[in-house]
């Protein structure tokens, strides 16, 4: 479980968060992505994980309203979708948007998370606000941990990347170095770490696999 000593750093992104759905609702605009199009990009580069494994169990930490379960359930997902987000109003937000959804299960509630397959994040690390960069980075790293801790067979996620122009990065946004990210996760987790950067956003996604 993340450290204790990150929970300011959770309720000010549960803030936020909140007010981006107050102000946007249910649309990708209300968990900060720009359309529905790019959404639905990095989806798919975090769902290559497990692309050949249709019933495998998916923990989506991060969830917001849980547009990734219906972008699954479309292209053939079968396995449970568990989606976690430390926001209620978020959880409330994607209990709607789910509801049709067979094999669903929803939580703002971290103790309550079993194990899953694979654990995936989108969009989780990139707003930092006015934190430092050494203490949110710090952060990145132990959500990952417990991200490795909930998944049985492997895990992704998606960061803004270094590699993006310095004059179009905003300061209130986290921006990690890919090659060093890989580095931490293959000497941390995996010899089996993937980097997707070749898709078009400023951005770039990790696949981390444990074979057992």
């Amino acid at each position: 479980m993340v450290p204790t000593r990150h929970d300011a750093l959770r309720a000010r992104s549960r803030s936020y968060y909140e007010q981006r759905l107050r102000e946007h609702g249910v649309s990708p605009r209300g968990v900060d992505w720009n359309s529905h199009e790019s959404q639905e990009l990095r989806f798919r580069q975090l769902a290559r994980l497990f692309e050949d494994e249709p019933r495998a169990t998916v923990l989506d930490y991060g969830c917001g309203f849980g547009a990734m379960a219906a972008y699954l359930r479309g292209r053939g997902h079968l396995g449970t979708y568990v989606g976690f987000d430390v926001s209620p109003a978020m959880i409330e937000a994607a209990q709607r948007v789910t509801a049709s959804i067979q094999d669903c299960r929803l939580t703002a509630d971290r103790a309550s998370l079993q194990p899953a397959d694979y654990v995936v994040a989108s969009g989780l690390f990139n707003v930092k606000a006015d934190t430092p960069d050494d203490e949110w980075r710090q952060y990145v790293y132990d959500s990952i941990d417990d991200m490795r801790s909930l998944s049985t067979r492997g895990f992704a996620f998606n960061v803004l990347t270094t590699n993006s122009d310095p004059e179009r990065r905003r300061a209130d946004l986290h921006y990690a170095d890919p090659l060093q990210t890989f580095e931490h996760c293959r000497t941390h987790y995996s010899r089996n770490v993937a980097l997707l950067h070749d898709y078009g956003l400023y951005e770039f996604t990790v696949l981390v696999r444990m074979f057992v």
